[in-house]
């Protein structure tokens, strides 16, 4: 079977063009001040620091205005609090964003919470994850709302199809398979959760039309698992040993000519998150209830 590749780089390079075409039409043209996505970023973790500087790229790309907040290392958690409530306050920042994963000594459901849901670009506050669920317009997050994209994008149909997701963090599994589930043309799956407890996975991916991979284990799908003509996403972003790539939670090799669809590592599911990142901010400037500069 002939295996199409779900480029998520270059479908990142069209909705960039829209959010920039959306912005000059509806912000600029209109004499308004531009979109302003604040980041908040604790300590030196890499991964996080690589991801945040491609995230302010991405803005002065698109002509979205970025501050970045960086505390050190050892962050009292009042300390980030007190910055998330300035954000909060301040009338500039549209939306904003508290890179994860944070230290272990800060709680990560506090910070959560003390984040406005009318700032939260992220899409993980309470508030905003209930009126997901219930099918309220809400701010998705990034990654599964570029999931979502990606299909629809590439015009594959939802309903009907069983969809399989292994993998149940609240910043992938959980939305996506709340998403994939609900009432609308790009929903209407039946959706099962698995995760890296679920004992004999494979009776529930062989069968699956759809599998979304969001485990955090390299190659962790492999051919076998798969139906043939599945249409297989893979999120995972992680480290090799000895070597420098990243590998998804997909073994590619042995998924490449069975799947029917599959989603790269990287240039699949990254660059979505980054741009539905920036259009959740250009959607909390539209929304934004002043209208002077």
């Amino acid at each position: 079977m002939n295996t199409k590749l779900l480029n998520g780089n270059q479908l990142a390079i069209e909705i960039r063009k829209e959010i920039s075409k959306e912005i000059e039409k509806n912000i600029l043209n209109k004499k308004k001040r531009v979109p302003h996505l604040g980041i908040i970023l604790t300590g030196n973790n890499r991964s996080s620091m690589t991801y945040v500087n491609s995230k302010i790229k991405e803005c002065q790309n698109i002509g979205i205005k970025s501050s970045l907040i960086h505390l050190p290392v050892g962050c009292i958690e009042k300390k980030l609090l007190e910055e998330i409530n300035k954000m909060n306050q301040n009338p500039l920042i549209d939306g904003f964003i508290v890179q994860l994963p944070l230290e272990k000594h800060i709680n990560q459901d506090k910070i959560i919470l003390s984040i406005d849901p009318n700032k939260d670009v992220d899409g993980f506050h309470p508030e905003n994850f209930g009126k997901m669920a219930l099918n309220i317009k809400s701010f998705f997050p990034a990654t599964a709302l570029g999931i979502l994209t990606l299909l629809e994008r590439n015009q594959i149909k939802i309903p009907g199809k069983h969809t399989v997701v292994i993998g149940r963090s609240r910043i992938v599994g959980r939305p996506i398979s709340i998403l994939m589930s609900r009432r609308s043309n790009s929903g209407n799956s039946t959706v099962t959760l698995t995760h890296s407890h679920t004992p004999n996975i494979e009776d529930y991916t062989k069968q699956a039309d759809i599998i979304i991979v969001a485990v955090g284990i390299p190659k962790f799908l492999k051919g076998r698992m798969i139906k043939k003509g599945s249409i297989v996403i893979d999120v995972g972003i992680n480290s090799a040993k000895n070597e420098k790539k990243i590998l998804g939670d997909v073994d590619f090799y042995s998924v490449y000519g069975k799947a029917s669809y599959l989603t790269p590592v990287p240039g699949g599911v990254g660059p979505m998150t980054r741009v539905m990142l920036l259009k959740n901010t250009l959607i909390a400037a539209l929304n934004r209830k002043d209208e002077k500069n």
